[in-house]
């Protein structure tokens, strides 16, 4: 059974079957889901897909996979799984736009890797990511993965494979690193709202 994961904000806990509206409205939003898998799908192929987590992912436990959760909202996807494409264990994530732009992408890799090496004891972690997903390549960069190759699809679209190897000391040190700074700009963050906050409370 998958392993509940914590970061300062999100909860990674494995799907229930009450997650199902949440999940679909995630694949069938086309701005997460063209850079995920084969690109979009039908409701009903969505529907399938999130059957066959607990048909067949959690039943049979065939890998780990995680709704990710903001105070009780489902906000996002995530899986550490091996895969053929990289030859060895692949995190896999997405979030909805609503999650975008406050730092949660970094905070969800960081906890994915984390796992990968900590509780799974990997010598590396990969993604494949989309040559045109920018976003995710500087995200994942920033974070200590490198660009190991190309990979041609059969559409002509180009995707990159990223390792984050275990053995790089500067690599692990700057998954810990860019984690310590993450945690330490949300709590400034929020410092400042409540600051804000306060002030205003304050004003006559």
């Amino acid at each position: 059974m998958n392993p509940l994961l914590r970061t300062h904000r999100l909860l990674l806990t494995p799907y229930t079957p009450a997650d199902e509206e949440e999940f679909v409205a995630l694949f069938q939003d086309a701005s997460v889901s063209r850079w995920m898998g084969d690109g979009p799908s039908t409701e009903a192929e969505d529907r399938a897909l999130f059957s066959r987590i607990f048909t067949k992912v959690y039943a049979e436990n065939r890998f780990e996979v995680w709704a990710v959760k903001v105070g009780g909202e489902l906000v996002g996807h995530a899986e550490i799984k091996p895969t053929e494409a990289s030859g060895g264990h692949e995190i896999i994530y997405a979030l909805a736009p609503g999650a975008w732009g406050r730092g949660l992408g970094t905070e969800l890799a960081l906890a994915l890797v984390g796992h990968g090496f900590d509780t799974l004891g990997l010598a590396e972690v990969h993604a494949t990511v989309a040559a045109e997903n920018t976003a995710s390549l500087a995200v994942l960069g920033r974070i200590g993965f490198v660009h190991v190759r190309d990979i041609q699809e059969d559409d002509g679209s180009t995707t990159r494979l990223l390792t984050c190897p275990r053995t790089s000391a500067p690599a692990a040190e700057r998954v810990v690193r860019a984690a310590e700074a993450q945690s330490a700009q949300v709590r400034t963050a929020e410092a400042q709202t409540t600051d804000v906050q306060t002030a205003e409370a304050q004003t006559p």
